[in-house]
């Protein structure tokens, strides 16, 4: 049977699913990035291929999306490229079709999505400050010395949150510091940061956009039950998580490549060559490009960054 592979490359995780013609997922993984995305999405790749070994599996699309989406498309020959308000779009819609809201938090972004009769029409993302995505909250976790796995089951204990400012990272450390040194209770200061999550999301990221039921809840911080409840509690609402929200991203990559085929099915192998990647500042007119050269087993695959033709990177 033919299947589809999508891979959502972010900062902080790398994100894989192959789905099937029904766009059923039958094999997904979630894997750090850790600061290497080629490395990432070839571990990826061989987590991905161990689960399908014993199917007749011909992949014969490939989608991505996320922040390294254009070097991982160039590396894989992607038949689809897009950003990540399309392919979250489109992978959640495929499932809920009557959302009206979609609020997602990944490890270093954030963003919100809204649409109308099954098409976005607005969004927004946050900008300078990852106050309130996954790595503030792994970071406060380690400073607490609790598992950032166990705050969401740690803050419904708390039948007092403490208040905890979130409006800026460097000044929600300082607070909390702060509230643990006047002895509040380890669960009141989780539920607050929890509560500050949605808070800060709310104030800033959504700030003067409408939300609309039903909203649905994704990203890796979807998983943590008290961020969950404190977003149901802000917005009087009741708020829908997936047991896939983490990989919707890598999941609306694979639809969106099902409408761009590949000339023949997609070769696993391709995680076993040499990929390396070199950066050049053309000085060839006052824009100064930084240009992005990506090379497979020595030869030049694409380029880009270049404004004008004198920053074209031949092959030579």
């Amino acid at each position: 049977m033919n299947g589809y592979l999508g891979v959502d490359i972010g900062s902080i995780s790398t994100k894989g699913v192959i789905i099937d013609e029904n766009k059923n997922i039958i094999a997904s993984t979630y894997l750090w990035t850790e600061g290497n995305p080629v490395k990432a999405v070839k571990r990826v790749l061989a987590d991905l291929r161990s689960q399908i070994k014993h199917k007749n599996i011909n992949i014969m699309g490939v989608g991505t999306t996320g922040s390294a989406r254009k070097l991982i498309g160039t590396m894989l020959g992607a038949s689809s490229i897009k950003n990540e308000i399309t392919a979250h779009a489109i992978g959640t819609l495929s499932l809920y079709p009557e959302i009206k809201t979609i609020i997602e938090i990944g490890g270093q972004d954030s963003k919100i999505i809204l649409v109308e009769d099954q098409v976005v029409v607005d969004y927004a993302m946050n900008t300078l400050c990852a106050a309130g995505t996954g790595s503030f909250l792994t970071s406060q976790s380690k400073r607490l010395g609790v598992a950032v796995e166990d705050f969401g089951e740690i803050a419904l204990l708390s039948k007092n949150p403490t208040n905890i400012a979130a409006r800026c990272t460097v000044f929600a450390e300082s607070d909390l510091v702060h509230k643990i040194q006047m002895g509040y209770q380890r669960e009141d200061i989780i539920a607050g940061l929890c509560n500050s999550v949605a808070s800060n999301y709310l104030n800033n990221v959504a700030k003067g956009k409408k939300i609309k039921e039903p909203i649905i809840f994704q990203g890796g911080v979807s998983k943590n039950v008290g961020v969950k409840k404190a977003f149901e509690k802000i917005l009087k609402s009741q708020i829908i998580t997936d047991e896939n929200g983490h990989l919707m991203g890598a999941f609306g990559s694979a639809i969106l490549s099902m409408n761009k085929k590949l000339e023949k099915p997609f070769n696993f192998e391709v995680s076993n060559s040499n990929f390396e990647t070199k950066g050049i500042e053309c000085n060839g007119c006052p824009n100064h490009c930084e240009i992005i050269v990506v090379k497979k087993d020595g030869k030049k695959l694409d380029s880009w960054g270049n404004r004008c033709e004198k920053g074209k990177v031949t092959t030579k």
